[in-house]
């Protein structure tokens, strides 16, 4: 069963194959090897690990997979529903039970991306800075703040934007299709 609008059929498309081949392939390409090269002053294995840990509390390629799995669900608990059911796809659009469930996990999906998007900004802001000052008082320094270096940092301020981007996307698609949907439920445009 495939999405019952063309805009939904996109955002399944743009979603499903670009968003995760981005994520799989070149995010693991800029932030794959981030622990390893993450040095700071003293550059001992103790402080880096514990200064990495406080720079990415979750690193972003986990976050972000997170992020698709769980925006993912509302989609596939609908589909599932929709298979069980022996729903068609042009019963979607046409029973107003099947549609009002259909809007609602769209809308849950935008919900889940704003959600995510809140969380980007609160854990990794919009640029990743060349030094990051780490505060190393618990490990019982004689000082309270160490400097550390951050590789690549202007490839993962471009992959920021660029997931910041991505979710915007989505958000956008999804409430164009619920536009679409009520267009069509309101005879405004024809069922496909």
């Amino acid at each position: 069963l495939r999405p019952p609008t063309v805009i939904g059929q996109f955002h399944t498309l743009f979603f499903g194959s670009i968003r995760m081949f981005f994520l799989g392939v070149l995010g693991f390409a800029v932030y794959g090897n981030e622990a390893l090269h993450f040095s700071c002053d003293p550059d001992k294995r103790e402080v880096n690990l514990f200064c990495y840990n406080q720079f990415r509390p979750i690193t972003p390629q986990v976050f972000w997979a997170l992020q698709l799995v769980i925006v993912l669900v509302p989609g596939a608990f609908f589909h599932l529903y929709a298979a069980c059911k022996s729903i068609k796809q042009e019963d979607i659009l046409q029973k107003s039970s099947y549609t009002g469930f259909y809007i609602f996990s769209v809308f849950l999906r935008i919900v889940l991306e704003v959600v995510a998007f809140w969380l980007q900004i609160q854990l990794f802001g919009f640029k990743v800075n060349a030094v990051y000052m780490c505060d190393v008082g618990a490990l019982d320094k004689k000082f309270n703040f160490t400097r550390c270096m951050v590789p690549e940092h202007f490839e993962k301020t471009i992959f920021l934007i660029a997931m910041y981007t991505f979710t915007v996307i989505t958000v956008i698609l999804c409430v164009a299709e619920i536009f679409e949907i009520s267009c069509r439920r309101l005879g405004f445009l024809k069922t496909q």
